[in-house]
C-alpha cells in the first residue's frame, strides 16, 4: 500500500496576537450582567489550555456590533492574504514552483465569497489559469483532514499532478457582539484565526497518505454548526462533544483499523485537531494514549487556539518538524459539523 506525499506545510496567522487573559477580561466586560452566573462560566478561559491566540482585528474591534456584510468583507480580504502567505511558504519549503500546481483545494467555513478565494489565490501566486479548483465549505473543524483526503485522492487520480491544499479560517469574525449565550462565550474562549497550506504530490519525500475514512452520525446536526442570523454566522455546539468522543471513538478507530488491515498497536502516530483541551483529553482517554502521544496538538492549542480546519495542518507541520520519519503508521483525526468524523491513515 502506497500513496501521495505531503511534501511540505506552510503556516500563516494575522498580526494581532492576544493573550488569553486579556481576552478573558474583555469577554467578562462584554457579558457582565448579560449572562447569568457569569462567574461560574469564565473559568472556561482558564481551563482551555490556551496561552495566546491570533485575531483578524484588534481586540477593541469586537466590542462593537458589525454587520454580516462588514465582517464578511474583512474575511475575503484577510483570508486571501493569509492564504497567499501560507501557500507561498509551503511551495518554497517543498521546492515546487507555482507553475507546477495542477489543482487547488481551498477549505474554509468562516466566510462566504463568490468567486471563492482560490480564484484570487491562483492569480496572486501565478498558478496556471487552467489549474483545477475545488472549494470546500461547511466542514468546520473537520475540513483540514477532509481536505488532505480529497487532495491525496485527486493527486493519485492524475499522474504527475501536484495539488495545493489551503485552509483559511477567521473564526473571530463570526463573534456575535449581542449574543449572550453560553455557546458564544465558550467560542470566544477558544476560537482563533489562521491559515495553512500543504503541497501534495504522487511521489517524493514527506508524510505518505494511504487511505481515508469518513463517518456521518445520523441526527446529530445540533452538536456543531452555524445558525445564519441577520448579523452573520452564530456558533452552535454542544457541551457534550467530549462525552460523544469517549462513546464513539474507540469503535470508530477499531473499525478503521479493520478496514486497513492493521491492529490498533500498529498506529504509533496521532495527528489530531486540537478542538479544545477537553476534546484532546477525551481523545487520549478513549484511545488509551499517554499525554505525550498528543503533545503536538496540545502545543498548537496553547500557542494558537482553535483555528477550525487550519489547526490540524498546524499540528501536522509541527509533527513533521519534530518527529523523525521511521516508517510508522499514523492517523490524522478531526470532528466537525454533521456531526462527523474524518480520519486519514498515513505513514511517516
Amino acid at each position: 500500500m502506497s500513496g501521495p506525499r505531503v511534501r511540505a506545510v506552510g503556516l500563516a496567522v494575522p498580526p494581532y496576537a492576544v493573550r488569553q487573559q486579556d481576552i478573558k477580561e474583555f469577554a467578562a466586560c462584554l457579558f457582565q450582567e448579560k449572562l447569568e452566573h457569569l462567574e461560574r462560566l469564565l473559568p472556561v478561559f482558564d481551563n482551555a489550555c490556551i496561552a495566546s491566540r491570533h485575531l483578524a482585528q484588534p481586540l477593541a474591534w469586537y466590542a462593537a456590533e458589525h454587520s454580516f456584510a462588514e465582517a464578511n468583507l474583512l474575511y475575503g480580504e484577510i483570508a486571501l492574504e493569509l492564504a497567499v502567505n501560507a501557500a507561498t511558504q509551503a511551495l518554497e519549503r517543498a521546492g515546487v514552483a507555482p507553475g507546477d500546481i495542477g489543482l487547488v483545494v481551498f477549505v474554509s467555513s468562516t466566510g462566504i465569497t463568490t468567486p471563492t478565494i482560490d480564484a484570487k489565490l491562483i492569480q496572486r501566486l501565478g498558478i496556471p489559469a487552467n489549474a483545477a479548483r475545488l472549494p470546500v465549505w461547511g466542514l468546520g473543524c473537520a475540513g483540514g483532514v477532509t481536505g488532505l483526503a480529497r487532495a491525496a485522492e485527486l493527486a493519485a487520480a492524475v499522474p504527475g499532478r501536484t495539488v495545493l491544499l489551503v485552509a483559511a479560517e477567521l473564526c473571530s469574525l463570526t463573534f456575535q457582539r449581542n449574543d449572550f449565550s453560553k455557546s458564544n462565550l465558550v467560542g470566544a474562549g477558544i476560537f482563533a484565526d489562521g491559515a495553512a497550506a500543504a503541497v501534495i504530490t504522487a511521489d517524493g519525500q514527506g508524510v505518505e497518505l494511504l487511505d481515508a475514512r469518513s463517518t456521518l452520525f445520523a441526527d446529530t446536526e445540533d452538536i456543531m454548526g452555524w445558525d445564519v442570523i441577520d448579523t452573520g454566522l452564530k456558533v452552535r455546539f454542544s457541551r457534550d462533544i467530549p462525552a460523544f468522543v469517549r462513546r464513539y471513538l474507540p469503535d470508530l478507530a477499531a473499525d478503521a483499523c479493520r478496514v486497513w488491515g492493521l491492529a490498533r498497536r500498529d498506529i504509533v502516530h496521532y495527528v489530531v485537531h486540537p478542538g479544545g483541551a477537553k476534546v484532546l483529553d477525551a481523545y487520549a482517554d478513549s484511545l488509551g494514549l499517554p499525554p505525550a502521544a498528543l503533545a503536538t496538538a496540545y502545543e498548537v492549542l496553547a500557542e494558537f487556539g482553535n483555528m477550525s480546519s487550519a489547526s490540524v495542518l498546524f499540528v501536522l507541520e509541527r509533527f513533521m518538524r519534530v518527529t523523525p520519519p521511521r516508517g510508522g503508521y499514523g492517523v490524522m483525526l478531526a470532528l466537525g459539523p454533521g456531526f462527523s468524523a474524518e480520519q486519514v491513515l498515513f505513514r511517516w
